[in-house]
């Protein structure tokens, strides 16, 4: 059986993507910068990724100037919900329940974290 493709987007992808969501609009050079206050990536390595990741159309590029600035084509939120949806069918077999639990055992969980978890399903269960 063939294996389906992972179109969602890599490690690195997620990298840049994070970086643009929390910085906003940046040109290939700010994106690297960041990028190389944790660990050594060179320019070019960060300008094809970008280009690549504009094609798959998870960037936006403006050309208006000679140096090409990018955003993300797609918000936090909605990256982030496709890649829970994507695990959970592939790994939890659907299961908000098992998805929930192995998150909440995975690692500790503040007080206030927990707070903020309870008071979501509250309002989730209000909206049933």
């Amino acid at each position: 059986m063939a294996r389906k493709r992972n179109i969602g987007p890599t490690e690195k992808e997620l990298q840049i993507l994070s970086i643009l969501w929390k910085y906003g609009k940046c040109t290939v050079r700010e994106v690297n910068s960041k990028i190389n206050q944790n660990e050594n990536a060179g320019y070019t390595t960060t300008l094809k990724l970008m280009q690549i990741m504009f094609e798959k159309g998870l960037l936006k590029r403006d050309e208006s100037s000679k140096t090409h600035i990018y955003m993300t084509a797609t918000p936090e939120n909605l990256v982030q919900k496709e890649i829970v949806d994507s695990l959970m069918n592939r790994v939890f077999a659907g299961s908000t329940v098992k998805f929930i639990m192995s998150a909440l055992s995975a690692k500790k969980v503040s007080r206030d974290e927990l707070k903020k978890i309870k008071l979501f399903i509250n309002q989730k269960e209000r909206e049933l």
